[in-house]
Order: structure tokens, then C-alpha cells, then sequence
């Protein structure tokens, strides 16, 4: 990414528990990393030594500007955790808008929004006495007019930024469906125009950002999900011609950013500021325009080494030590997002990831292997057979998404987003989930009683409706062939009896 447009970004940490946090020097070392010698206690801001040992989280060199967000239901627990990480980040965020299970059981994130007092209370508590601003993140509620009155208390609270994921607590799994950004927009035009608001939901690739920007009008998009599949989302594509090593583009023009590319980059982030040591040596990615080479990128015994079972892979080599660092504890996890696309063309690579062990670098090096030459192949196959990979990934997705523009669609069934979205195997892409209606419709979601009641309610309103139309449009048709005047009875000379 462009050094200058980098500036534009705001960098947000994990939803870190604030009780937690506070309670044990292990929770901190464990999810912070801002000091090599941890936060045993709250660090005095002015105090050299809190400029003296930077590490990682929030160090000015490459990790700011910076927000640490927390989750939490007591305003003291809350305050006392952020005055740990305030000298290492330009923001405090609340989330408030979490739905998972594990929110609802301890009484946090998005099940805090029946409880305005106690909002209220969370933010302002470090509005009042941190030295930098506080954000906050909700979903929206039942009615626009209901989550307008939600974000005036946030804000009244001293929420310098809200954020705003345009679908309600429910939304989740296969019930996700699409974020309401009509309500975002209802927000920017009835709020003061100087709120500050960040838009999140349906940010799916890069094109989404200003489509977004411009309907809803927010200030700033966020993408979470989005961002951990195609970690290049907010990487503006190069221009043709430019795409150099790590990009490709397709011949219908349609590209992304190469997974190979992406994956070394990743490894060699990990080298520099985790492990402190210097990358292996590489050789330039593949191009079909490259020059023929009789050297095979692996040997046979690396092969046998990779593919062979995983009881005899044990036996062979030594166990790696086990490590805490949580940068290397989620890089598998970051990677099955990454390589989503790619692993299910290409089992043995699966497997070859699911067998690596946190901190066992030469593992992950093994599968990085495996990516390149994989990407070799799919790179060598698509200049002999290009329309193989710009076919419809399923039959009648063209007539689906017929007349809809991959710049402007409103994604309105899964189809058109997975049109729009598909890329070969070996280039980043989103996740798209099947809409509701879709998982409905192919046995992978049931309803709850309560859902199926407030279905059939919407149901029977519109059939209503619709008989009320067509009551009216018949009557309107009587008129018209009797040809006989009508006119209005006023009022009062309506009796009833």
C-alpha cells in the first residue's frame, strides 16, 4: 500500500475484555504487546520509560494511529483499563455492538443497548477523565427513529467517533444478510453534521468503499470480516500495466492482489517486528511471461517431507517449542481466511495448514511452498484456458445477476455478490455468505417460533395490502365503464346507523 494513503488508516485492536485486562499482567502480555517489558501496572504518561522499550501494539514507528477497543458492563473496570493502553494509542473504542453468544452470557457488547443509562455511563466516564478521545460502536435497532435517539445518547456521552454496522443484534451466521445503509444515511442527515461517523457492513472488496462513502454518507468505512479474507480491501488496485508481481488482472480486466504475495508478505511482517530476524531469501513470484527454468521451486524429499502422514512427520522431526506470543498463535486462523478460495481447489494444502503448529515457522514456510507453486499452476492454466475461470461459479448466475453493474449492484442476492466478487482461486476474494431467504430456502437455516410468527405477520399485512389494491383498482375499473359522475359526500352529511 501507498506510504500516503496508509496515513488514512485507522488501525483498531481485538475486542479486548476490560475486566480481564485489568486483572492479570498474563491477560495483558498475552493480547497487548506495546513494551518488551509488559504493563505490570498503569504506565504514567509522562514517564520516560513508557517512550524507553516500544514493541509492537501502538509503537509510532508503524503502529499508529492506533484504537484499542474494549468490551465491558462496569464503567471503573472500563476506566482502569484504559488507562493502561492511553500512552499507546490515539483512540479508546467501546464496542457495543458484539452479538455473539459469549456477549449475551456476560452482558457486553450489543447486549448493552437496552441499557442507555449504563451506556451512557461507560462512555463518559472516559470522556471525562482520559487524555484522548473515546469512540464507540453500536448496531442499529428496530427503527431508524429508535437508533437515531440510541446514537444521540452515545454521543451525548462524549463519543468523539460512532460507528455504526448497519445490521441489528440478530443478524448473524446465516441470518448475517445485508447491512441497512439507509439507515446510516437516515443518521448522517439527522444527527449534527459535525458527528463523525464510520460506516460498517457490506464492505466486501475495495470498490465498496466509495459506494459506500457516497450513500451513506459517513465520514470512514470499517471492515472487519471483509478486511481478514482480503486483507488488501483498503489497497487501491494499480493501474493497468502496473500490476508488477503481486497483482494480477484478468483479461475481462477484472484482478486482486495474488495470494502468494500477500502470504509472503505476511510471513516477512511476522520475521521483522516478531521474531526480530531477517526473512529467508526468496525468489520473485511467478509470471507466465517469465522465461522457462528447468529448477523446480521444491525438491522431491520436500515434497515427500510436506505430504507425508502426520505420524511420521512427528517421529521425524522435532516438536517445535510451544509459544504464547499471540501474533503467532493466530497465524493459522489468519490464514485459513486468507487462503479460503485456494484451499478448497487445493486439499493437500489444507491439510499441509492444518497440521502446522503455533511458532513453527518452517511449517508455515512449507506451506507458503506449496501456495506459490500452486499459484504457478492456476497462473500457467488461465493463459491456455482463460475462460475456465471467468465462467459463472454457478449455473444461472448470469441470468441471476443479469443488468446488474459489478460497481453499482445493491448486492441483492447472494448470486450478484458472488458474481461480482469471484476471482480465481489463487486471488484474494471475500467471503459471501448465502442471503436469509436463500439459506431458508436450502435447509441450512431454520426459524424460531418468534421469527416464524413475525414472518407470517409480514405476510398477512401484505396480502392485505395486495387485496386492498386490487379492491380499489376494481372499483377504479367500475367507474371507468359505467361513465356515470361520481362525487365526494362531504363529511358532515355522513350518517352512520
Amino acid at each position: 500500500m501507498d506510504p500516503e494513503a496508509s496515513k488514512d488508516l485507522l488501525a483498531y485492536t481485538p475486542m479486548l475484555h476490560a475486566r480481564m485486562f485489568t486483572e492479570t499482567v498474563k491477560f495483558r502480555d498475552h493480547h497487548f504487546q506495546p513494551t518488551r517489558t509488559g504493563l505490570e501496572s498503569v504506565p504514567q504518561i509522562d514517564a520516560e520509560s513508557t517512550h524507553a522499550d516500544y514493541f509492537l501494539d501502538g509503537n509510532p514507528a508503524f503502529d499508529r494511529p492506533l484504537s484499542v477497543q474494549f468490551c465491558a458492563n462496569k464503567p471503573e473496570e472500563l476506566l482502569e483499563a484504559a488507562k493502561y493502553v492511553q500512552p499507546y494509542c490515539d483512540i479508546v473504542d467501546l464496542n457495543l455492538g458484539c452479538p455473539q453468544g459469549i456477549a449475551r452470557k456476560g452482558n457486553y457488547g450489543a447486549f448493552l443497548q437496552e441499557d442507555w443509562d449504563r451506556v451512557y455511563k461507560l462512555i463518559n466516564i472516559l470522556h471525562i477523565n482520559l487524555d484522548i478521545p473515546v469512540s464507540a460502536k453500536i448496531r442499529i435497532l428496530e427503527t431508524r427513529e429508535k437508533t437515531l435517539e440510541y446514537a444521540k445518547t452515545v454521543i451525548s456521552a462524549g463519543a468523539s467517533i460512532l460507528t455504526v454496522h448497519g445490521r441489528q443484534r440478530d443478524q448473524k451466521g446465516h441470518k448475517t444478510g445485508l447491512a441497512d445503509w439507509s439507515i446510516l444515511r437516515y443518521l448522517r442527515d439527522n444527527l449534527p453534521p459535525d458527528t463523525v461517523i464510520f460506516a460498517n457492513g457490506n464492505i466486501l472488496r475495495h470498490e465498496d468503499i466509495a459506494r459506500c462513502l457516497e450513500k451513506t454518507g459517513a465520514d470512514g468505512v470499517m471492515s472487519a470480516e471483509g478486511n481478514l479474507y482480503d486483507p488488501t480491501i483498503f489497497g487501491k488496485p494499480p493501474r493497468t500495466g502496473l500490476e508488477g508481481r503481486e497483482y494480477w488482472r484478468g483479461r475481462d480486466g477484472k484482478g486482486g492482489y495474488r495470494m502468494d504475495a500477500i502470504f509472503r508478505r505476511y510471513m516477512d511482517i511476522l520475521y521483522k517486528h516478531v521474531l526480530e530476524a531477517p526473512p529467508p531469501l526468496r525468489k520473485p513470484l511467478f509470471l507466465p511471461s517469465d522465461p522457462p527454468s528447468t529448477e523446480e521451486s521444491m525438491s522431491e524429499n520436500h515434497i515427500e517431507t510436506i505430504q507425508q502422514p502426520p505420524a511420521k512427520r512427528q517421529k521425524r522431526d522435532s516438536k517445535p517449542d510451544k509459544t504464547t506470543s499471540p501474533n503467532l498463535l493466530s497465524m493459522q486462523a489468519h490464514l485459513f481466511h486468507l487462503l479460503r478460495a485456494l484451499v478448497s481447489q487445493h486439499t493437500e494444502i489444507r491439510d499441509a495448514l492444518a497440521r502446522c503448529r503455533a511458532g513453527d515457522m518452517p511449517a508455515f514456510e512449507n506451506v507458503l511452498s506449496l501456495v506459490e507453486r500452486a499459484t504457478r499452476e492456476g497462473l500457467t492454466d488461465y493463459e491456455v484456458h482463460p475462460k475456465k475461470y471467468e465462467e459463472a461459479p454457478e449455473e444461472g448466475c448470469n441470468a441471476a445477476a443479469k443488468g446488474l453493474e459489478d460497481e453499482q449492484t445493491d448486492y441483492e442476492s447472494s448470486v450478484a455478490m458472488v458474481k461480482a466478487c469471484k476471482r480465481p482461486w489463487w486471488v484474494c476474494q471475500p467471503y459471501v455468505r448465502p442471503l436469509p431467504k436463500e439459506a431458508l430456502e436450502k435447509g441450512s437455516l431454520t426459524l424460531s417460533k418468534k421469527d416464524k410468527r413475525k414472518m407470517e405477520k409480514e405476510a398477512l399485512e401484505l396480502k392485505m395490502k395486495a387485496e386492498e389494491a386490487r379492491s380499489v383498482s376494481n372499483r377504479e375499473d367500475l367507474d371507468s365503464k359505467d361513465g356515470l359522475e361520481r362525487s365526494e359526500i362531504a363529511q358532515q352529511a355522513m350518517v352512520c346507523g
